[in-house]
């Protein structure tokens, strides 16, 4: 049995709903800071878990406060006066979950909101206070306040008898002075510090007389973030590239702000393998600028330590070697030497995602090995030739009311799920739509970036599709040619008992109940075939309603490889369809949402389509369903799976990608054996 999976850390917010106007923009850009962006999925950004609580009514409350999920908890609480003046959402704050991992950071849209420190889980507590700021750059303004509370209450580690002003980030500002443009930048930057709660060093007047210069500086730079403030006279200096040095053999976070006015002959090499952000050189830097960098600043100091501390949880659920150096970078020269002089590894593991295979081809000369949790050498082969079928879908949104996970988590679920397959040398076999920004869209793209970035041709993804899908001839030719390197697109055609009724080579709308049961069937003979070709099947979200099958397709995905007696890997946290299925699985009561009567509630025309499905023998069998179900072992279905049966509990029950998929590829591996 695995050890309770807890990660370093997870993110929450609440908000009443009559204030989304006023918090969405602040959620969604904190969100897109904290989290890896679905249309970039091999950047470097952070992913820490991210959970959301609100409701569709701004009456209703959330059904669940935030749980103890990780390490340290941060929960954001938005306050003002729609949450003061409902008494229920009175008592939902002030029952919020204190514990010694969880923090929670209220944040104030007005002056009401401040009222909630009067008692509960907000007493005597500071308010992170946006009404004070401009409108021009409140957005801003709330990401660094966040994001340091974050740092703070996540990374910092001071003690408990300690002042809030000890867990504040330091910044050290290396600039050049020769140039003005770097000094009057950090001089900016400086007083703009001083009016919060972070702090600074600016140079040599901030060592105190009698102590050693080279010395001082080595002290503050270790327990510092570096923002490189590059001017055209940057690096040529000395001591600007000795802080460089310092910096990377501390393995500390560090930013470079590119602010050239016309020529710098030589980037000094240590200087890279960083994020860089572009300022003017004109002087005096504006606000917006400033907060630009240090927003840059912090997230990449949560995403150093994220990163660390992630790596390090990994060698304790020895997800990595124990003894391998960890880095929260990709690998540097003076750091593989480093290593190489020491003896102790040859191997170092740093973040998803991998460097360029072409990169990376100097490590060899150096007999080190390095790689990520997902991509090592050791791994390349270990599905080859086994077919693992994708069935995953969005869920539409309560409010988060009752899952709070965020539509786009299904979405990074699909990427990395498809990811670790196919570096592992699976096939990869999806069953979808072609509509632009889609699933098989960013499954698809996800396979070109690896087979790239690996520079193989150990890349296989089968998109079946079902008539008259691939009808709209245009949009399948430019699928085809764009996606040729990765894909096969398989056509399914029309089911012997429904061909008589339809022109097979022109496109059938779903706009009359004849017409929804002739693709319901098309739907199903798809499905059918598509999973006959797979050993295992992955399972998540999918909506119950608005399809325009026999029954919601990840429903009918299932049914249909249970009856096949096919492994089957179900991620219930991730809500719709499968939540509701783990729950029959788990005996808990039977969801409303599986049965007929709520499937003729919620979709227009579905009683329609059931009586004329019915008259030929075809129709969704709901009572069926509710057998299958309920007649489900845990034991049986989790070793079929490769898992014990405490693991495939965990696998139904996790919100985190990272353990799903590291539960899903033991199973995978272990039946493939």
């Amino acid at each position: 049995m695995m050890l309770q999976y807890k990660p370093p850390m997870s993110v929450h917010f609440i908000w009443q709903p009559s204030d989304s106007e006023v918090v969405s923009p602040i959620i969604e850009t904190v969100s897109k800071s904290l989290t890896r962006d679905i249309n970039r999925p091999f950047s470097r950004n952070l992913n820490i878990p991210l959970f959301f609580y609100s409701s569709d009514t701004p009456s209703i409350t959330p059904d669940d406060s935030p749980q103890d999920y990780a390490e340290r908890n941060v929960i954001f609480v938005f306050t003002s006066v729609n949450t003061m003046g409902r008494p229920n959402w009175c008592d939902y704050i002030a029952a919020l979950p204190h514990s010694t991992g969880t923090k929670i950071v209220p944040v104030a849209l007005s002056r009401d909101g401040l009222g909630h420190s009067g008692e509960g889980s907000l007493k005597d507590l500071n308010f992170i206070r946006t009404y004070e700021w401009l409108e021009t750059t409140k957005v801003q303004q709330a990401v660094l306040a966040m994001a340091h509370e974050i740092y703070r209450h996540g990374f910092a580690e001071v003690s408990a008898v300690a002042t809030g002003n000890t867990s504040s980030i330091k910044i050290f500002l290396s600039h050049a002075k020769p140039g003005d443009t770097g000094r009057l930048h950090a001089e900016a930057i400086k007083r703009f510090i001083e009016n919060t709660n972070m702090s600074h060093f600016f140079d040599a007047t901030t060592i105190s007389p009698g102590f050693k210069f080279n010395e001082e500086i080595k002290k503050h730079i270790k327990e510092s973030t570096m923002v490189a403030i590059c001017s055209d006279e940057y690096s040529s200096r000395y001591w600007c590239q000795l802080e460089i040095l310092c910096a990377k053999e501390l393995q500390r976070p560090m930013i470079a702000v590119n602010c050239l006015n016309e020529f710098e002959d030589r980037i000094f090499p240590a200087s890279s393998n960083v994020p860089c952000i572009h300022v003017l050189p004109d002087t005096p830097l504006n606000e917006v600028d400033i907060l630009k960098i240090l927003i840059a600043a912090l997230l990449e100091t949560i995403r150093h330590c994220h990163a660390l501390s992630s790596l390090d949880y990994y060698k304790k659920c020895d997800w990595i070697a124990s003894d391998c150096e960890i880095s929260s970078r990709p690998p540097e020269i003076r750091q593989l030497l480093a290593i190489k002089q020491v003896g102790k590894t040859n191997s170092l593991c740093y973040p998803e995602p991998p460097i360029y295979s072409e990169e990376a081809e100097w490590h060899n000369q150096l007999d080190l090995q390095t790689f990520t949790p997902l991509w090592s050498k050791s791994e390349s082969n270990v599905l080859h030739g086994v077919r693992v079928g994708i069935s995953i879908s969005d869920v539409p949104i309560d409010g988060f009311k009752s899952h709070h996970l965020h539509p786009n988590q299904s979405v990074r679920l699909a990427q990395d799920i498809a990811r670790h397959l196919l570096a592992r040398s699976a096939t990869l076999i999806y069953g979808g739509d072609l509509r632009k920004d889609g699933f098989t869209e960013f499954i698809l793209d996800e396979a070109i970036a690896l087979k790239n970035r690996l520079n193989t041709d150990d890349i296989h993804v089968e998109n079946h599709l079902a008539w008259p899908l691939y009808k709209a001839d245009e949009q399948v030719i430019a699928w085809r040619a764009k996606y040729k390197p990765v894909m096969e697109t398989l056509e399914h055609g029309v089911p012997d008992d429904v061909a008589g009724d339809v022109d097979v080579d022109v496109f059938l709308p779903p706009n009359t109940s004849q017409n929804k049961y002739v693709w319901s069937r098309c739907l199903t003979e798809m499905r059918l075939k598509s999973i006959e070709s797979c050993q295992a099947r992955i399972c998540a979200g999918g909506k119950l309603s608005g399809y325009n099958g026999k029954m919601p397709g990840v429903l009918e995905e299932i049914v249909i490889t249970i009856q096949k007696n096919k492994p089957v890997y179900l991620l219930g946290a991730f809500g719709g369809v499968v939540g509701e299925v783990c729950k029959v699985v788990r005996k808990e009561v039977y969801p409303e949402a599986l049965t007929e009567a709520w499937q003729i509630t919620h979709n227009a025309e579905y009683a329609d389509l059931q009586v004329i499905a019915a008259k030929n023998g075809n129709q969704a069998d709901y009572e069926l369903l509710k057998t299958i179900f309920e007649g489900i072992d845990i034991s049986n279905v989790s070793m079929r799976a490769g898992l014990s049966e405490e693991d495939y509990l965990r696998l139904m029950e996790t919100p985190f990608v990272d353990e799903a998929i590291h539960l899903i590829m033991n199973g995978l591996k272990n039946i493939s054996c």
